[in-house]
């Protein structure tokens, strides 16, 4: 994705979302209430949570913003400020459509885990057996003198539990590894592939590393994303709509968006000294309104932060949502388990780390330990969580019966603004035991 030019009207768009923030507040407080948590507990300021986003706001941090409560069975509080469009003035509202990136991730293995519950594969089954091609697959050993690469077969074959858990050795190109040139080469995720083209593409890049060795972030999600496809019988996108979306009543979510959609999306603003800028059209409306036929498992999704919030609440409800079961209680308690082999250790983990005290599930972040240091992310041991590019975000803390959604629009990522939101939703001081 080529960089977005700096513009010269930084300062004027931050005085505009300064303005606007507290003509635009809609948020509703909530009386600070005691929360369980542990024995320890935290209490749950919704006066606290504005103050946070629409500091964000005026501070320059991001144009506009908005998080969304749920806990013990009813939404305790929503909260907006900011502007999704500052060159429109249009408010960040709660029919607000975002692009969420990353937050895709965990609908993809929600997608591929009810076919797991079908009998439709065995999760320690070799890939290969369902996606022959990535037989061939070849593991990256060193580099030749004349700068060609040295590669020989993997250790053991790829497992579809690798391909969910990120072990599978897979990269997404600009890991500042000699496998980026082959990537460059191939561009296996070109909006103008379909999922089956990216599929024979794949296993020509090499593994970074053996199977279940590493946790690397890569393409691997689009992986799944095939095998759902392979496994139904219909298109990702399709299948999806037809066995996750319509189910929950997620009726403005989608891929393939249709252009009528275009006046209510939030657009993407980098931030920096200059302040914000935003992201030309071309960069980050492919391949959403532009007719490409590419469907990641990996990103894609624009949905409104009360349709996402539906997801996550099936999730915080074991599977199950307004009567429709999306997955049973067994396999989403599979999917929230670390399931990183504690031989996988930090320095192989690449950033995974920063999230917190924990490992990976499937396509999700699980908190295992409290945090450690002030300076770690609160939260609650057993929750799980991803976040998306445009520095979005949601978790899912079953032991206080909660889970929130933050959205925003603002690149490059900033975990410094996750890091703020959850200490506006626990408290600085929550132990999260």
């Amino acid at each position: 994705m080529a960089p977005p030019r700096r513009g010269s009207g930084g300062r004027a768009w931050r005085a505009a979302a300064l303005a606007v923030c507290l003509l635009v507040f809609v948020g509703r407080p909530l009386a600070a209430q005691p929360m369980g948590g542990g024995g320890t507990g935290f209490t749950l300021d919704g006066t606290r949570i504005d103050r946070e986003i629409q500091d964000m706001v005026a501070s320059g941090r991001v144009a506009g913003a908005e998080v969304l409560v749920w806990k013990d069975g009813q939404e305790v509080h929503y909260g907006n400020a900011g502007l999704a469009d500052l060159e429109a003035k249009r408010p960040f509202t709660r029919d607000t459509l975002v692009q969420v990136f990353s937050m895709t991730k965990p609908v993809t293995g929600v997608a591929l885990m009810q076919l797991w519950e079908q009998g439709k594969f065995g999760l320690d089954d070799p890939l290969e057996r369902y996606l022959p091609q990535f037989a061939q697959v070849q593991v990256y050993d060193a580099s030749l003198p004349d700068g060609a690469a040295k590669l020989r077969a993997p250790s053991r074959p790829i497992t579809i539990r690798d391909v969910l858990r990120q072990t599978a050795g897979f990269t997404y190109g600009g890991a500042n590894h000699p496998t980026d040139a082959i990537w460059n080469l191939l561009q296996p995720l070109s909006p103008d592939h379909t999922l089956a083209q990216f599929a024979e593409l794949m296993p020509k890049v090499p593994l970074l590393y053996d199977p279940g060795t590493h946790w690397h972030y890569s393409a691997g999600v689009d992986v799944q994303a095939r095998l759902v496809e392979v496994l139904s019988g219909q298109p990702f996108d399709q299948y999806v709509t037809e066995h996750i979306f319509r189910p929950l009543g997620m009726t403005q979510s989608c891929w393939k968006c249709s252009p009528d959609m275009l006046p209510r999306l939030a657009a993407i603003y980098s931030v920096g000294k200059d302040g914000f800028e935003r992201m030309p059209r071309e960069t980050w409306l492919e391949p959403n309104f532009a007719g490409k036929p590419m469907t990641m498992g990996g990103s894609g999704i624009v949905t409104t932060i009360d349709e996402y919030m539906r997801f996550a609440r099936m999730l915080l409800n074991q599977g199950e949502l307004d009567g429709a079961r999306i997955l049973q209680p067994a396999t989403v308690r599979l999917l929230s388990t670390d399931q990183l082999d504690p031989r996988i250790e930090n320095k192989d983990r690449l950033w995974l780390p920063s999230k917190g005290s924990g490992g990976f599930g499937f396509d999700v972040f699980v908190r295992t330990r409290p945090p450690q240091t002030p300076q770690e992310n609160r939260g609650a041991v057993g929750e799980f969580f991803w976040d998306g590019y445009p520095s979005m975000l949601f978790w899912v803390d079953p032991q206080n019966d909660m889970a929130v959604v933050f959205a925003t629009q603002k690149i490059p990522f900033d975990g410094t603004l996750h890091h703020d939101i959850r200490d506006a939703v626990y408290g600085e001081g929550y132990s999260g035991q």
